[in-house]
């Protein structure tokens, strides 16, 4: 006999959204961007016990475990990780700094973006997407967001004043593209 699968969450909220860790980078930091977006399930209505990560390269589009001189500048404290859990409303909010073009496996490069990582309710297991910048020459050429079409302005978030903003639909007609693991 197999033991059935469990849906992710609810989450015992003691460790897993520490302090700071929406924050990649201070507020003040130069060239910092708020990422904010709300989680919505299948009927549209917000999820407020989701989870996400940020996983990110540095601004020169490389990732911390290839920094090869750590005593290089980054922004303080930039690890390029952050984890955010939904508010009441299903609403998240990451500063970040705008991650550099990182080499494809092809040797494309492919355009600076976030990946996403949402755990929620309901969910066997996280789902993975990318948070692409609007506006971004790169776009046209990134290999993936040419791979997905159609379903490709999905993948890059909006601009609203200051901020950048990506919801995130879980199934649904409006549902965001995720990527197998």
């Amino acid at each position: 006999m197999t033991t059935p699968s469990q849906t992710i969450g609810p989450f015992f909220g003691y460790a897993l959204p520490a302090d700071g860790l929406p924050d990649l980078v201070p507020a003040g930091t130069p060239g910092a961007v708020v990422l904010t977006g709300t989680v919505r399930d299948g009927a549209g209505a917000p999820v407020p016990d989701a989870l996400l990560e940020v996983w990110q390269a540095d601004a020169g589009g490389r990732f911390a475990d290839a920094f090869e001189d750590l005593d290089r500048a980054q922004p303080a404290g930039f690890t390029g990780f952050g984890r955010c859990p939904t508010d009441p409303d299903g609403r998240f909010r990451f500063v970040t700094v705008k991650p550099g073009a990182v080499p494809g496996s092809d040797g494309v490069p492919q355009a600076p973006h976030l990946d996403l990582v949402v755990f929620a309710r309901g969910l066997l297991k996280p789902v993975v997407t990318r948070v692409y910048f609007p506006a971004e020459a790169a776009n046209t050429t990134d290999p993936v967001l040419a791979a997905l079409g159609d379903r490709a302005a999905g993948l890059v978030a909006r601009e609203d004043g200051r901020d950048l903003v990506f919801d995130v639909h879980l199934s649904g007609d409006d549902e965001t593209v995720f990527f197998e693991l």
